[in-house]
């Protein structure tokens, strides 16, 4: 009898090849844990809600008054609710065709899309249009559409820095994709070399695959770098020569814990460096409420600019994503609120800035914290985290852990964070599901557990750490370094 359609054997290959160490063996045992009993602490994924952060207030007024438009109309909810969230409420379901139970446009409320022109308009000093922007749900969506739109079969190849999140080596491959990795330097604070690039794509090529695009994360996942002015230069001037389209992840832009160096967006600096490159050079950029002082990933909002995309390939775009019809709508009015906030003397925007700035010095202190902690253990080492949400410390683990990895089939690095997992109940993400360089292993954590909370989850860590390590070195002079 042949195979049905969903029978495993007979299932698309590029399903098949689809790996997503952020939600893979290391979080699926820790859920098995968590059923058994065991306190678990979740820092594989950047999910600041779960791991305690408190939503802001000012916009989940906001949410909630659209949701339930009825309150609106009540003759008391002035004595709940500041006017000025009322006043905002409003605004937003007066952009809506039906309020959030409504269908919008497939490119999200006009009105929205405007309001995240004007907020682009304000951060980077040039103009954009609001035609050129889409709301989606969440970055990875967008993300996943450009992708979907650029990759042609596996002979295209899309750069992507290593170490990557996932989404990109996921995408690539569920679309028949090719990944054309470039690797940034530990060493330099997880730098890029643009020599490595041109390496990566002459060696891509004389593969015969197509480089069409090239993706940069800034700030970096996993890696926490900030890119420089100097350094986004280059990468522009790169994707110019070599004619690939830029993709810029910048879901992290406010998430910096130092000041030496400022999120500056590649559209800002292409801008700078004017023609003919900023006028030809295919640009597109994405940004979320999940990330920042928001944390907002359970409401799916997110949004892509496009620059000097032709007319028809947009259009095209649109085409595509009008199958689904529209994006979610609360998560649509939370990137207006995110693009148009309060203002010196409205009525909430003291306790706004208050709570946002008490997200972003905690998450500050706590990166020193994570930092400093991973830096004092046997046998790690941490840069510091810039921004973003993540540490990404390597663990220089001694042979005999990597034989005894070896024995169970598990890949070294998988061994550890099992190991870590079982002992202290903090779950992680191997180095290897995000690439890293032959023979060195890491993993990921999230910067996310509350303060108070960060010391004694490093404690935990030392000491498991310090006893794997008492386990495993055979003594005869293993080096930290």
């Amino acid at each position: 009898m042949s195979p049905k359609a969903l029978d495993y054997e007979s299932l698309n290959e590029n399903v098949k090849k689809v790996q997503y160490a952020v939600r893979g063996e290391l979080y699926l045992r820790a859920s098995e844990l968590e059923k058994e009993g065991k306190k678990i602490i979740f820092t594989n994924v950047g999910n600041p809600h779960a791991l305690g952060q408190k939503p802001l207030s000012f916009p989940r007024q906001v949410v909630a008054l659209c949701q339930a438009p009825f309150l609106l109309d009540d003759p008391n909810v002035g004595l709940i609710f500041p006017a000025d969230a009322i006043a905002k409420a409003k605004h937003y379901l007066s952009l809506t065709s039906g309020g959030l139970g409504a269908y919008s446009d497939s490119r999200g409320l006009p009105g929205v899309r405007k309001e995240v022109a004007e907020f682009i308009g304000r951060r980077d000093g040039y103009p954009s249009d609001p035609e050129l922007i889409f709301l989606t749900d969440g970055a990875s969506k967008g993300v996943m559409q450009i992708l979907n739109t650029i990759i042609r079969g596996e002979g295209d190849g899309i750069l992507v820095p290593v170490p990557q999140y996932p989404l990109y080596s996921a995408t690539i491959s569920l679309f028949g994709g090719s990944l054309v990795p470039y690797y940034l330097e530990e060493t330099a604070n997880w730098g890029l070399d643009i020599n490595n690039l041109r390496e990566s794509v002459a060696h891509a090529r004389s593969k015969g695959i197509t480089v069409r695009a090239m993706v940069i994360i800034n700030p970096g996942n996993p890696t926490g770098q900030c890119l420089s002015v100097a350094n986004l230069r280059e990468i522009l001037r790169f994707c110019y020569q070599e004619n690939l389209v830029l993709l810029g992840d910048e879901v992290y832009q406010q998430n910096i814990y130092q000041d030496e160096r400022p999120f500056i967006s590649a559209r800002k600096v292409m801008y700078d460096m004017g023609p003919p490159l900023s006028n030809e050079l295919e640009l597109v950029s994405f940004h979320t409420v999940s990330k920042g002082y928001w944390g907002e990933c359970g409401q799916r909002g997110g949004y892509f600019e496009m620059t000097n995309i032709p007319p028809k390939t947009v259009d095209e775009i649109y085409k595509v994503a009008s199958i689904s019809l529209s994006p979610t709508v609360p998560g649509q009015i939370f990137v207006g609120l995110m693009v148009n906030p309060l203002k010196p003397g409205d009525i909430s925007y003291d306790q706004f800035i208050r709570e946002s700035k008490g997200i972003l010095e905690s998450l500050r202190k706590r990166a020193r914290i994570m930092t400093d902690g991973f830096n004092s253990c046997r046998n790690v080492v941490c840069n510091f985290t810039e921004g973003a949400m993540y540490s990404f410390p390597q663990i220089r683990l001694p042979p005999k852990a990597i034989e005894a990895a070896r024995r169970l089939g598990k890949v070294p690095d998988v061994f550890y964070c099992l190991k870590l997992l079982e002992a202290t109940g903090i779950s992680t993400v191997p180095g290897s599901g995000f690439g890293q360089k032959e023979g060195v292993f890491h993993l990921r954590t999230t910067i996310l557990p509350a303060e108070e909370e960060m010391p004694a989850i490093m404690a935990s860590f030392k000491k498991f750490n310090d006893e794997f390590m008492e386990q495993y070195e055979d003594h005869r002079g293993y080096s930290r370094m």
